[in-house]
């Protein structure tokens, strides 16, 4: 007797798991629908039920980004204190997948979690005395810049194998040292960190600084 074999139930949060790791190692290019059907050991046509296309599986994975974000509880603070702590929240989940930072920003406005964040700091902005115009504006352009520091990471865009990353940073380094120490004083003496910050922690931290510290610039300016 012949008898048909179950067809293997795919989780999409799994498939969206190994979307990840892919995109972590290789970059969102290398994330296709194909090899992920390789992987779970089904056909293409049983992750179009799930995702209907690869644009489909990349807000997936946007999503998953977003859903990460740990709101902070509103306090007593000022505004701008609160605020930074819910730009670093922001910052905080996207470093963990920074090769996908970008694909966070189009799905903000279109699930939960993204509206949530900016919610908050629409009340914060507001609370610190901007419009509710201007708050957007200010908003929008603040966690674009927050996406292009994650996204522009020096360490993100080195290979991920550590001796061909230490490897291509060294040649970089090496290149900047080279130059004349005469007409390009402050470039030498600073080769090491224009090419890659020593400290991550230290590189976002000021981002986010610069961030906030430029909208109460404008904010003192009005």
């Amino acid at each position: 007797m012949i008898t048909k074999e179950t067809p293997r139930r795919l989780d999409p949060q799994k498939v969206v798991d190994s979307a990840l790791a892919i995109a972590d190692d290789e970059g969102p290019a290398a994330v296709t629908l194909r090899r992920l059907a390789q992987l779970h050991g089904v056909t293409p046509m049983a992750l179009y039920r799930h995702f209907k296309d690869k644009d489909d599986l990349l807000a997936a994975l946007g999503d998953r980004l977003l859903a990460s974000v740990v709101l902070p509880e509103p306090t007593d603070e000022r505004w701008d204190v609160q605020l930074h702590k819910l730009l670093t929240a922001f910052v905080a989940a996207l470093r963990t997948h920074p090769r996908l930072a970008d694909l966070t920003l189009p799905r903000i406005l279109r699930i939960e979690p993204g509206l949530n964040f900016a919610e908050r700091a629409l009340e914060l902005l507001t609370e610190g005395g901007f419009s509710t115009d201007d708050a957007a504006e200010i908003g929008r352009q603040s966690i674009c810049t927050l996406i292009a520091l994650v996204s522009t990471d020096p360490m993100t865009r080195e290979a991920t194998d550590p001796v061909e990353r230490e490897d291509s940073l060294r040649m970089k380094r090496a290149a900047l040292s080279a130059l004349p120490p005469r007409k390009y004083p402050l470039v030498t003496a600073s080769a090491d960190t224009l090419v890659c910050s020593s400290s991550n922690d230290r590189y976002y931290g000021l981002g986010i600084d610069l961030v906030v510290a430029g909208i109460c610039g404008v904010q003192n300016k009005e």
